[in-house]
């Protein structure tokens, strides 16, 4: 069996959490993002942007994770407090998962489904009730990874601008309180996991 885990990230992931969000855009997103809106985020803007998050995280909710297999990373989540971004639900007691991107190579070896799943047990730790996600609408495998693991549309849309083209996201949710009827919320082993802001 692989030697797998998920443990919170260190300053010394932040450039491979970097490299492994923008290989995962560029593999990922290449079939529907132009290459003018992938191409101009460099690896040195990713690395310090990761850097303050896993360094001087806002709150003590806000968490990066990591996912690893024997001495590689291989995909990472974020995840913290809805905020703002808890349209229609209580603030406080909804959080928000940023972002879960496992690098394609290492796809289908439940390290999707491990992120997931840690990041879920920790939101209930810190009494979230509520968790979200939003997820591109074109990104059809990350959503069939999302509602395999009993998370599903709650009615929510927005649209974001970027390089005269319109990108429209839908928000999936699930609720903590009770564990849905197959296990965990944190989906089945496999599976492909995609970006969330």
């Amino acid at each position: 069996m692989a030697d797998v885990s998920v443990r919170p990230a260190r300053a010394e992931d932040v450039g491979e959490i970097a490299r492994i969000q923008l290989a995962t855009w560029r593999t990922g997103y290449a079939r529907w993002l132009p290459e003018s809106v992938l191409a101009p985020v460099t690896a040195e803007e990713a690395e310090w942007l990761w850097q303050a998050a896993v360094t001087a995280p806002p709150t003590p909710q806000h968490r990066v994770l990591v996912a690893c297999e024997q001495d590689w990373r291989v995909g990472f989540a974020a995840f913290g407090p809805a905020g703002e971004e808890a349209a229609g639900e209580d603030p406080a007691g909804t959080g928000l998962l940023q972002t879960l991107l496992v690098e394609p190579r290492w796809g289908r070896r439940g390290h999707g489904s491990r992120l997931l799943a840690a990041v879920v047990d920790l939101m209930r730790a810190d009494g979230v009730q509520i968790a979200q996600a939003w997820l591109p609408e074109q990104d059809a495998a990350s959503q069939a990874f999302f509602r395999s693991a009993g998370w599903a549309p709650d009615g929510y849309a927005r649209s974001l601008q970027t390089d005269g083209l319109t990108i429209v996201e839908l928000r999936l949710h699930v609720e903590l309180t009770a564990e849905p009827a197959g296990g965990p919320a944190g989906g089945p082993a496999g599976g492909p996991a995609g970006e969330g802001r």
